[in-house]
């Protein structure tokens, strides 16, 4: 069908309730939104589904979310699955919970056990209660940090981190295979609870989540001795980190947390945001005037689904406060822990440290520091959270720590996803340690840049909304792709790596190596003097992002260093 015969079928057929025919009727004179609700299938990608609420073959709605599910389903049953069952989690989004018990159900209706959090759960936790029940798969319906019209369903396998390859792949071409709606099952919520194929879980996940998360400690003495001293500011921007944030805070023994009162309770429409995201300085507005009133020695916030961890701290010179990069906060945990864990001989035999390929090139170099095995894998946390399964299966190595730049990172191994709650506690721990020894997170952020080098990493991206915008997405790519630049700017391409391809190419001599990572469309240029730049498009937004990074001898020149690299990437566009 084309996207009038979709659409009229939505509005005649008696699957689809009468609130969203109504909702359909209402754009009966608006072509082109008729034309995007329906000219495609939301796509279900291997990061699950995210997309506008809404009625439509290509919105977020309980159909859409149904079917979606039915195809996961029969993946677990084909694999043999169903008496594990999933575990499903939800945040605090418009729809999230009604999602929730649409995917429950339709796993209830092919007799796969639900797993289903009483109220909002951070993703994180979702990942710990997947291993924890001992689940086949796992659902968190959530939007993370895009704008409130969205909402999204990420798909979960029994080690806890997002599906990878090749599964990823396979449940995908199950979900494309549900081509008639009345083929998806569900059933009466009742009925599921009665038959012990919806069960509810709460405190007893949660419980067990903190315990685990306690043992990420390293200094619980050094807490305890600067718990009065230190002021910590901390917003969940509406979100799911709240309760659980405040708890582990509460139980490690700090005394002087400080909520931001406007963003403490869950709003699905994000009322005090003009964007719920931790990289977006506008969104602190309201934590840092709490923390001025404060006088804290650090900010702290998480998005909504609580993977993300954002932060500023103050600078004792100028008493103003400083953004952190989620590759800073990353690297000031990171070092943290390399280096307290081998002073205490708490390091693991074979310890190893993951991170991906656009994040700042320090990791190298604090991973090498402290001899510790140094593993780079594609953009996105699984692959991350698929290296522990690596490790734990082939006895190879223990994971340490793992980082992205986009301000997710994981301290020990209870989950497989970026953990903001584990980011908050092990980010105070630092905190307190910095103030015992009579310093801030920002100096001891220089330290590291004087003992490693000034990295500086940036991103630049493009925007471009519906159908001409993926089709001019797919055209940057593809001119970049056959046309390699041989310099951005002043500084010279050594290297390019097309991870489509698997072809690492060296620019001077020719020579093609593959690259060892699984195919995904992004290309990878290293420069001189220590530089590079990435393109990708977005998996989760209509974007093609641009990451680089340069090393600087101090913080203004690798600041002018970066701008330089980023007009050299306008420029090429």
């Amino acid at each position: 069908m084309d996207y009038k015969e979709q659409y009229n079928f939505w509005l005649s057929d008696a699957y689809f309730d009468e609130t969203t025919k109504k909702e359909l009727q209402g754009i009966a004179d608006n072509e082109a939104e008729i034309e995007d609700r329906f000219y495609k299938d939301l796509e279900f990608g291997t990061g699950g589904l995210r997309g506008v609420i809404g009625a439509g073959t290509n919105r977020m709605n309980i159909y859409t979310v149904r079917k979606a599910t039915q195809g996961l389903a029969n993946y677990i049953l084909k694999q043999g699955g169903a008496e594990k069952g999933v575990a499903i989690a939800y945040d605090s989004r418009r729809m999230s919970p009604e999602f929730a018990d649409e995917a429950a159900l339709c796993m209830a209706a092919n007799g796969i056990k639900a797993y289903v959090f009483d109220a909002l759960r951070p993703t994180p936790e979702l990942s710990f209660a997947i291993r924890e029940l001992g689940c086949i798969s796992g659902i968190v319906v959530t939007a993370s940090h895009n704008p409130p019209e969205y909402n999204g369903y990420k798909a979960y396998w029994e080690d806890g981190a997002q599906v990878a390859a090749p599964r990823d792949k396979e449940i995908i071409e199950e979900v494309r295979a549900v081509t008639d709606y009345n083929d998806v099952k569900t059933m009466d919520k009742k009925e599921a609870m009665d038959k012990g194929l919806y069960q509810v879980i709460g405190k007893e996940i949660d419980d067990r989540y903190m315990e685990e998360l306690k043992k990420q400690i390293i200094h619980p003495e050094i807490i305890q001795e600067m718990a009065d001293d230190i002021r910590i500011v901390y917003t969940p921007f509406h979100g799911t980190g709240n309760v659980p944030v405040r708890r582990i805070l509460s139980e490690l023994g700090f005394k002087h947390v400080y909520i931001v009162p406007e963003q403490e309770l869950p709003d699905p429409d994000f009322t005090t945001l003009d964007y719920p995201n931790p990289e977006d300085p506008k969104a602190f507005t309201l934590a840092l005037k709490l923390a001025k009133e404060k006088d804290a020695d650090v900010v702290l916030a998480t998005d909504p689904d609580a993977d993300r961890l954002g932060i500023y701290a103050k600078d004792k010179a100028t008493g103003e406060y400083v953004s952190f990069t989620g590759n800073m906060s990353g690297m000031l945990i990171a070092e943290y822990i390399m280096r307290e864990r081998t002073a205490t001989g708490k390091m693991p035999e074979n310890p190893a440290m993951v991170t991906t390929i656009v994040t700042t090139n320090m990791t190298r170099a604090i991973a090498e520091d402290y001899r510790a095995k140094f593993v780079e894998v594609l953009t996105g946390f699984k692959y991350i959270g698929e290296q522990i399964k690596f490790f734990e299966r082939d006895h190879s190595y223990n994971y340490v720590f793992g980082l992205e730049e986009s301000y997710g990172c994981l301290a020990g191994t209870h989950a497989r996803d970026k953990d903001a709650v584990v980011a908050v506690m092990c980010l105070c721990e630092v905190a307190a340690w910095c103030k015992k020894q009579g310093i801030t997170l920002w100096d001891q952020m220089i330290n590291l840049y004087e003992k490693y080098g000034y990295y500086k990493e940036t991103q630049y991206a493009i925007t471009m909304k519906g159908i001409d915008g993926s089709r001019q997405i797919a055209a940057i790519m593809d001119k970049l792709r056959k046309n390699p630049p041989k310099n951005f700017g002043d500084l010279k391409v050594v290297e390019m790596r097309d991870y489509d391809l698997d072809q690492v190419t060296n620019m001077a001599t020719g020579e093609v190596t593959p690259t060892g990572l699984p195919k995904s469309n992004v290309l990878y240029f290293e420069l001189e003097n220590d530089s590079w730049c990435c393109a990708r498009p977005s998996g989760t937004e209509p974007k093609i992002k641009f990451y680089m990074g340069v090393k600087g001898t101090g913080l203004d020149d690798a600041q002018a260093k970066v701008e330089a690299l980023t007009e050299a990437v306008k420029a090429l566009l």
